[in-house]
């Protein structure tokens, strides 16, 4: 059972990560949203803190909200004013947009509801895992293993970098 303690301090984080991300999406400033999606960042990693997953916390920090947090800064640097107001949606834009976000988290719930229970019932479970077993689940070709993921991200990235130049060159 947990403390009560416990139980509010991981509803703050939760309460912390939706609201961020939701002032992300739809603040009109771009390093306003930059800024909100660092706080996302960071709430997600004292979430895994909480979860006792240090080393996945520390990943999120150094890797997510440094790293990617400066790559964004500097792409919004490069390519707008950073005073300048985004133009508001259309409504047409925002009801898509609306319906797209419920399309993707009725997959993403089916996902989780079929294979959750099979997926977590499969895994061998590691009382003290070494860095060498830690890189072999995440980066391994197996079953539950994230090579393939892992390398679209960075192909995804490196698409968003050089889109950024490509688009700061025009100007």
């Amino acid at each position: 059972m947990e403390s009560v303690g416990s139980t509010i301090v991981y509803w703050i984080i939760a309460l912390a990560i939706v609201i961020f991300s939701v002032l992300t999406v739809t603040t009109r400033k771009i390093l306003r949203a930059a800024t909100y999606l660092l706080f996302v960042l960071f709430a997600t990693a004292a979430l895994y803190f909480k979860l006792d997953y240090e080393f996945l916390g520390t990943v999120q920090i150094a890797v997510y909200a440094g790293g990617i947090v400066v790559l964004f800064v500097f792409s919004i640097l490069l390519t707008t004013r950073p005073g300048d107001n985004g133009s508001r949606l259309a409504s047409g834009k925002q009801i898509m947009g609306l319906c797209g976000a419920a399309a993707a988290a009725l997959a993403g719930g089916w996902a989780l509801l079929s294979r959750g229970a099979d997926l977590c019932t499969s895994l061998v479970p590691m009382s003290n895992p070494t860095m060498h077993e830690i890189g072999l689940s995440l980066l391994g070709t197996g079953y539950g293993q994230y090579l393939l993921p892992f390398e679209a991200v960075s192909i995804l990235l490196l698409a968003c970098i050089i889109g950024g130049v490509v688009v700061a060159r025009k100007r």
